[in-house]
């Protein structure tokens, strides 16, 4: 392909992999590629990290600093990194332009083997960027799509248009899921060879080891000890269909009182929520904790794990669950249904359904054995095929075989 503009074969030198991601913060995608950067092979790869600016995500002070740590460890871990400030996850037709050509100009600077892009943002103007430097070798991963439950008809028909123009420019786009990538060929973006299928990864040795007072967490939190936790986690916005959760609890407080709903995360709908649950008389029972460091370690209080997204490209938190033990309840959508198999190791409810989602909980409140049993299952689900090493270990294989195709011939 554009073999032209490498500079002498990677087997002389480190391969200059330059990852783009459109913001950094404590969500999925971004855990990914900060996962990817730092546990990429040093000796083999020159790894650099561009970002755009994640003033969008109205991030807490806590959140911020995390990030901040993030980013130093990366440049600790020998990542030269980047940032963009005119990329930004909104539609801006003046800060777009000026994040193609900074783009372009870092690319031309690096000159790196492979670019590889992390979202939809920093996918439409990296891979435009690359391919115009004549970068040998274009990767993209989407971390889900934007095909339906964003924005309206109009838009994602634009949207489509773009992936399918943008797919000509990309040798391969990168899947979290089976599903994932199905919703994409559906939608025409490219053919099923361009295709590789990447699950996420987790530390899961974390999880493996991790223990917690509960007792003193559920103090700390204001649940009381004998409670029924049914928690999600995850930024309060519309995508992530919080309010049927909040619509689900009035009929589970109504037959099980003594649950309590813990919503870990901060975003926009956080006062929204908080009216909604007043509104139907169960404020008392939900705990929004806003964004927490430690959601972790709060994921270990829950009895069940609720995941009631409208669209989701894999769900990180439902590996981060599954590897303790915890039954889910979750939508069939996306990717989810790739990591959940219904009456295996959790049960799957259609979106937008709050009786639905609450017959679920319901079901797994009252029946302890199945919940306990659900855990079990998915626990030996995860572990390796969700591990970071695991994921790592693909993306190495991509790179090489990419190289090899590229270079060697």
């Amino acid at each position: 392909m554009r073999i032209s503009n490498l500079i002498g074969k990677p087997a002389l030198g480190k391969i200059r992999v330059l990852h783009i991601i459109t913001r950094l913060d404590k969500g999925g995608s971004a855990d990914t590629t900060l996962l990817t950067v730092f546990f990429l092979n040093r000796e083999k790869y020159e790894v650099f990290l561009a970002n755009g600016s994640s003033l969008e995500s109205n991030m807490s002070l806590m959140e911020k600093e995390v990030v901040k740590q993030d980013s130093s460890f990366a440049k600790a871990k020998g990542v030269r990194t980047f940032t963009i400030p005119s990329l930004v996850r909104r539609l801006s037709f003046t800060k777009d332009i000026q994040a193609f050509i900074s783009i372009y100009r870092l690319i031309k600077r690096i000159r790196p083997h492979i670019v590889h892009t992390h979202t939809s943002k920093a996918g439409v103007w990296g891979r435009s960027a690359a391919y115009l430097a004549r970068v040998p070798i274009i990767i993209h991963t989407p971390h889900g799509h934007v095909f339906h439950s964003y924005y309206g008809f109009v838009l994602t028909n634009i949207f489509v248009f773009a992936e399918k123009i943008l797919s000509l420019m990309t040798d391969k786009i990168t899947a979290l899921t089976n599903q994932e990538r199905d919703e994409h060929l559906e939608k025409g973006i490219a053919s099923i060879e361009k295709y590789v299928i990447i699950h996420s990864g987790v530390v899961l040795d974390r999880f493996k080891n991790m223990s917690v007072d509960i007792r003193a967490m559920k103090k700390e939190l204001g649940i009381p000890q004998d409670s029924n936790v049914v928690g999600v986690i995850g930024r309060l916005v519309p995508i992530k269909g919080h309010k049927y959760l909040v619509s689900a609890s009035k009929g589970i407080v109504e037959e099980c009182p003594k649950t309590v709903f813990v919503f870990v995360g901060d975003g926009h709908l956080k006062s929204r929520l908080e009216r909604q649950a007043e509104s139907i008389g169960v404020r008392k029972n939900i705990i929004f904790t806003g964004w927490r460091n430690d959601a972790s370690e709060i994921l270990y209080l829950f009895d069940i794990l609720v995941l009631p997204s409208l669209n989701e490209g894999m769900g990180r938190v439902l590996i981060e669950g599954m590897a303790l033990g915890k039954p889910i309840v979750a939508s069939n959508v996306g990717g989810i249904i790739d990591l959940v198999r219904n009456g295996e190791n959790g049960i799957l409810v259609p979106p937008r359904d709050s009786d639905a989602l609450g017959k679920a909980i319901l079901q797994l409140i009252k029946n302890k054995d199945m919940a306990e049993e659900l855990g079990k299952n998915g626990k030996a689900i995860v572990n390796p095929i969700f591990d970071v090493s695991t994921m790592i270990k693909k993306i190495d294989d991509l790179y090489e075989s990419l190289l090899s195709t590229n270079c060697y011939k």
